[in-house]
């Protein structure tokens, strides 16, 4: 994957943009041929549009000269000037157009480019970013910020740069032809419609970056609580819902008003500038006409010039300030590309696992400085046998799984897998070898089938029959009006929560992976769907290394060891009747556990709402 680095925050905004084409060059010059191409079709137009003004002047110049019209009048008449101003003006639009059809590709490569490289780089960051993280802000920052591009690159180098010549070529071209009062008054106005629009945009850019962080912030807010819809429904929240929607709709208004205000501002004065210049141009024009000094074909070249020379000028200040909001939806494009991982991919081989041995040796670690949450944590998991590990919320069960895929990694100590440190292994490799069934089970808004195909795409048919079977979905399948093609709701909110539980078993068990994690993965079913889901898991992790994280104690009694966290550190270890017979921690979890079973809530399932452990 491409490297990319945003430039630092204080860095000087011209510098900033520099360094953004700079990253943005690579890809043009993967269509190199079509930017020459691009760049001729420009040069060819805007050759053709400074020589039409004086197409133009020689035919007044003709038609005045010819007088009165005679019956022979079609002989004077400046019939090939006529013709070749219209074929010129027809070559600057197709030169124009064609111009844009060769650029276009390029523009939208890079605009695929670009995000492709954003979707893998958001990938590649470690958890804490994306938990921390407000989705439907991401999402507008990432559409702004493809749009910004794809303008910045546009526009720049095909607007900014060549009105930027047209209008050297035009001073000179008066300057030479002219007296020097028609290139003055050109260059002055250039330079306070230029100066002025600087600054004006300056001070307006300020409320770009407030409105588009509003409308990220707004949008967030939206897809947060469309998301949680049940819940909002569940606490009657649909008036406090609305009232903060509307609060964060009022700041978003604001922003947009005062940017509304000073594009007043911005646009009123670039137009008296203009028409300032223009009426000078005018009345200089005609005394000279009527002092004989310049003809009326001289009249018509300089008015011409000055319509041909404001008009894009007076788009080249909208451009500017299109340029400037392009930046500022660009900027935190950038910054999302200049996140680094917290847990870098670093590892140079990958994993090769010969037979499952998982070792947690001397593991420190805390989410931050404030809580520590494992202290010297050692617990090895022996090839091929099941471990389960049991104790109170909040005692670091998940968070050890967090550190088998590498979402974080230990302030010291190590995790082997077969006396591999983890740390030297490819991510992907790493991964690729372990298999999860998580606490909590995100669907995609896809199928069943493809949902369950997400861990083996390349699964047979015969394959996810016998993990339908397996993970006693099949009552589901059969009972789906379109099958294996029911659509399952956006994070599968369709399903039920023991539903959700058994496609991601299924799903586990259809990798096959080398070593298995059960973190809760019986949390959300009854109890005799329980039983019949924890045979198979027994059955399937025969002879694989499993690491199994329970919270209701009675679904690893057969496990072949148990190991009780507490307080950040294994306090006890052993079989269930060993443990039993030691009288210790893990002897008064059961005993509390079956005098909970016993009571009013035997049927329940006891911790389907158990806290999510750290």
């Amino acid at each position: 994957m491409r490297s990319f680095h945003a430039p630092p925050a204080d860095m000087p905004e011209k510098l900033r943009i520099r360094r953004w084409i700079q990253t943005l060059w690579p890809f043009l010059l993967e269509y190199r041929g079509r930017v020459v191409a691009a760049f001729l079709c420009l040069l060819v137009a805007k050759l053709a549009s400074v020589g039409m003004p004086f197409l133009l002047k020689y035919q007044v110049d003709h038609l005045d000269a010819t007088g009165v019209l005679s019956e022979d009048w079609w002989i004077g008449f400046p019939l090939m000037l006529l013709v070749a101003y219209g074929a010129v003006r027809f070559m600057t639009v197709l030169a124009g157009e064609l111009r844009d059809l060769l650029f276009g590709r390029v523009t939208e490569r890079v605009m695929r480019r670009m995000s492709l490289t954003l979707f893998r780089h958001l990938h590649s960051l470690s958890l804490s970013f994306h938990l921390d993280r407000q989705t439907g802000a991401l999402q507008r920052d990432i559409e702004r910020g493809t749009s910004g591009i794809s303008f910045l690159m546009r526009f720049m180098i095909f607007n900014i740069l060549p009105t930027l010549l047209e209008l050297l070529l035009v001073i000179v071209l008066l300057f030479a032809n002219y007296p020097p009062i028609f290139a003055l008054i050109t260059l002055v106005a250039v330079v306070l419609y230029i100066g002025y629009s600087v600054q004006i945009t300056e001070w307006r850019t300020r409320y770009v970056r407030e409105a588009n962080k509003m409308d990220s912030t707004t949008h967030a807010r939206a897809l947060d609580s469309l998301l949680n819809y049940e819940t909002v429904k569940y606490f009657t929240a649909e008036e406090r819902e609305s009232a903060v929607y509307d609060e964060s709709l009022g700041r978003w208004e604001e922003a947009r008003r005062m940017n509304r205000l000073s594009l007043f501002t911005l646009n009123s004065g670039q137009a008296l500038i203009i028409s300032v210049a223009m009426a000078a141009m005018l009345m200089s024009s005609a005394h000279y006409v009527l002092t004989g000094e310049m003809t009326l074909g001289d009249f018509t070249l300089v008015n011409a010039f000055m319509f041909q020379l404001f008009l894009p000028l007076n788009f080249l200040g909208f451009i500017y300030r299109e340029i400037k909001a392009s930046v500022a939806n660009i900027e935190r494009m950038f910054e999302l590309l200049d996140v680094e991982s917290q847990v870098p991919d670093n590892g140079k081989a990958a994993l090769s696992v010969s037979q499952g041995r998982v070792e947690f040796r001397d593991i420190q670690f805390g989410y931050n400085e404030d809580r520590q949450i494992l202290k010297g944590l050692n617990l090895a998991l022996e090839p091929g046998r099941s471990l389960a590990l049991v104790g109170g919320s909040g005692a670091g069960k998940s968070t050890i799984t967090r550190l088998l895929f590498r979402f974080y990694d230990p302030q010291s100590g190590q995790v082997l897998i077969d006396g591999q440190d983890t740390v030297s292994v490819t991510q992907q490799s790493l991964r690729h070898t372990l298999g999860i069934v998580p606490q909590d089970t995100v669907l995609f808004n896809d199928t069943l089938r493809n949902n369950l195909l997400y861990a083996k795409p390349d699964a047979s048919e015969e394959d996810l029959i016998e993990v339908i079977r397996m993970a006693s979905l099949t009552t589901l399948v059969n009972d789906s009006p379109d099958g294996l093609n029911t659509l399952v709701g956006e994070r599968g909110l369709k399903l039920s929560g023991g539903e959700k539980q058994r496609i991601a078993i299924a799903r586990m068990l259809l990798k096959e992976p080398a070593i298995m994690v059960f973190d809760e993965a019986t949390s959300s079913l009854d109890s005799e769907t329980e039983r019949t889901i924890m045979a198979e898991i027994r059955k399937v992790a025969e002879g694989h290394t499993a690491l199994i994280i329970a919270h209701r104690l009675s679904t690893v009694v057969d496990a072949d060891e148990i190991a009780v966290i507490e307080d950040g550190s294994v306090v006890e270890r052993g079989t269930h009747q060993g443990l039993l017979a030691k009288q210790g921690r893990y002897s008064q979890l059961w005993l509390a556990q079956q005098s909970t079973d016993s009571g009013e809530i035997q049927d329940q399932g006891g911790d389907q709402n158990a806290p999510v452990d750290h």
